[in-house]
C-alpha cells in the first residue's frame, strides 16, 4: 500500500524531496513530454481526470498534440460554420472544450457539439429551423413551450389534410456514416400542479397510413423508410435513414430530409415535432434514450 501510495505523491518537504525522489521515484519525476505521450493516448474525459495528479500531468494535459488527435479532421470548418470565423491565438485544449458544449447557431435553430467520449458530431435541428407546411396558419399549427426540448419550444399540429415537414443543411460533417431521426410525440405535453400531463384528444389518422420519412444528400445518396406513429405520452426518436461522408470529402456535405403524411382521405393530429438530429450511427442507441 506504501509504494503504491508514493506513486501519486510529491511529497510535502522541500528539503527531502530530492532524496525521497532518488530512492523512490514517483509519477512527479516524468519528464512532461513522457506524461503527453502518455496522456496522447487516453479519451477527453481521463486526459483531464489524470491532470489532476500533480503539476506535469496538469501541464502535460494542455499539449496541442495531445488534444489534436481528439479533434474531428475538419475542427477548423467546424468552427468557422458556428462561429462565423476561427479565433486566433487558441490551443487545441480550449478548441475542444468550445467544441464539446452544445453550440446553439443560425439564429438558435441548429445546436452542434463533440461527444466527449468519442470525440464523434452531434447536431439538432429545432422545429423553427424546418419547413413546414401550414406553420403560419394557427388553425393547424402552433409553437408551445416546453421544457422537454433543447430548444424550450416545439411545434404541435392540431389538426390538418396534408402533412409535410422539410428541412436541410449545409454542415462540415467529418467522415463517418450518420444516421437521421425525427423527434416526435403522440399528445399535446403540459404540467397541471406540477405533474406533467399529456392531452390525447386530438390525436388520430396516424394509424390510418404509415408516415415517410427519407433523406437525400447531394452526392445521390437517399434513404427512404415509412411507419405508424404509435405510443402516445412520450417522445420517440423515429429513423429517417443514414449516410455516409466520404475521408476524402474537405467541405460540406449538404442533407435534405422530409415526414410526410399527404394521403387527404382523412385528417391527422395531436403531434408534437420538436426537432432533426443528425448522429453518429455508432451512437444512435444512445440517442434512443434521450
Amino acid at each position: 500500500m506504501g509504494s503504491g501510495f508514493s506513486l501519486f505523491s510529491n511529497g510535502s518537504s522541500p528539503s527531502s524531496s530530492r532524496e525521497r525522489d532518488l530512492s523512490n521515484p514517483g509519477l512527479g519525476d516524468l519528464p512532461e513530454s513522457c506524461v503527453a505521450l502518455i496522456l496522447e493516448n487516453l479519451d477527453p474525459v481521463e486526459i483531464c481526470r489524470f491532470s489532476k495528479l500533480n503539476t506535469a500531468f496538469h501541464s502535460a494535459s494542455w499539449a496541442d498534440f495531445v488534444w489534436e488527435s481528439k479533434l474531428p479532421q475538419n475542427y477548423i470548418l467546424i468552427l468557422e460554420k458556428i462561429l462565423g470565423g476561427f479565433p486566433e491565438k487558441v490551443g487545441k485544449r480550449d478548441v475542444y472544450n468550445f467544441l464539446s458544449r452544445v453550440n446553439s447557431f443560425d439564429q438558435g435553430t441548429k445546436k452542434a457539439w463533440v461527444d466527449k467520449r468519442t470525440s464523434d458530431l452531434c447536431l439538432y435541428i429545432s422545429a423553427k429551423g424546418l419547413s413546414i407546411t401550414g406553420i403560419d396558419d394557427r388553425r393547424y399549427w402552433n409553437h408551445i413551450p416546453s421544457d422537454e426540448s433543447r430548444f424550450g419550444s416545439v411545434a404541435y399540429l392540431q389538426q390538418i389534410w396534408w402533412f409535410q415537414v422539410d428541412g436541410e443543411i449545409d454542415f462540415p460533417f467529418p467522415a463517418g456514416t450518420y444516421s437521421v431521426f425525427f423527434r416526435l410525440h403522440l399528445g399535446k405535453p403540459g404540467k397541471r400542479f406540477g405533474w406533467k400531463v399529456c392531452s390525447t384528444e386530438q390525436i388520430h389518422g396516424w394509424d390510418v397510413k404509415p408516415v415517410r420519412f427519407q433523406i437525400w444528400t447531394e452526392d445521390g445518396q437517399h434513404s427512404s423508410s415509412q411507419c405508424k406513429l404509435t405510443g402516445s405520452g412520450s417522445w420517440n426518436h423515429y429513423h429517417a435513414g443514414d449516410f455516409v461522408v466520404g475521408k476524402s470529402r474537405s467541405s460540406s456535405t449538404k442533407l435534405k430530409f422530409s415526414m410526410t403524411q399527404i394521403d387527404c382521405t382523412h385528417t391527422k393530429g395531436g403531434l408534437c415535432v420538436d426537432s432533426v438530429s443528425v448522429y453518429p450511427s455508432s451512437c444512435k442507441d444512445r440517442l434512443r434514450r434521450v
